[in-house]
């Protein structure tokens, strides 16, 4: 997998090395920070012009590129024992707001992300890149039935908070417990089966003329609620 940006360098290098195959730097850099951190990395460095960089990357690549390992995937017993607070994502499919959402966990220290196996976005550079690298310091389990997953998280004292416009208002929910947050796909919201298998559906008041958020900004509501809420 090839990722690129200059934060993602930085941060790959330092929470990744490992998985690194080799780093690809745009010829003529003004950037001897860069060039000096890849030459004194002990990975191999390779030199390209820009045209060839820009078919490689999918995005802005400010001169640098990673070819990496595939993400290593955890799975759903890697993350349970020790959870407290989880994000299930039912069919995502825009890597922007993957990405979002990633960054967003990270930051508010959600212990992992679920996702399932099918119609769901693969993490690729344009995930790493909008997660600002964040990725590289989240769990994400892939499993393979979100409704037999819910149950199997129920069994294991969770609450499962879903996301839809006609619910309880998310600031009457206590979150007090072991919570999984579900946010719905962009566009159908949760399935119908995953949404009945919630204990609480939360709703964000709108107040405007747009009826709905986006996914990875109403995540970001929700996550920083139940933290506070918490407290």
């Amino acid at each position: 997998m090839l990722v690129y940006g200059k934060n993602v360098f930085y941060e790959t290098l330092k929470f990744n090395k490992k998985n690194i195959k080799n780093i690809i730097i745009q010829h003529n850099l003004k950037d001897e920070k860069i060039i000096s951190t890849a030459k004194n990395s002990g990975i191999l460095v390779k030199f390209k012009n820009k045209e060839e960089m820009d078919r490689l990357a999918n995005g802005l690549h400010q001169g640098i590129i990673l070819d990496v390992a595939d993400y290593q995937y955890y799975s759903l017993s890697d993350i349970i024992d020790r959870s407290n607070l989880l994000v299930l994502l039912d069919h995502i499919e825009d890597p922007h707001n993957f990405g979002a959402i990633i960054r967003t966990c990270e930051a508010a220290g959600v212990d992992a992300i679920i996702v399932p196996k099918d119609r769901e976005v693969l993490i690729n550079s344009t995930v790493m890149k909008t997660s600002a690298a964040s990725l590289l310091r989240m769990k994400i389990a892939k499993v393979g039935n979100l409704v037999q997953t819910i149950e199997k998280l129920k069994k294991e004292n969770f609450w499962i908070v879903g996301t839809d416009m006609k619910g309880t208002d998310f600031r009457k929910i206590d979150y007090n417990g072991k919570i999984c947050l579900v946010i719905g796909n962009e566009g159908k919201g949760m399935s119908s089966l995953v949404k009945k298998s919630c204990d609480f559906i939360a709703s964000i008041p709108m107040y405007g003329q747009i009826n709905s958020l986006n996914a990875s900004v109403a995540t970001g509501i929700l996550i920083y609620e139940v933290i506070r809420n918490r407290k």
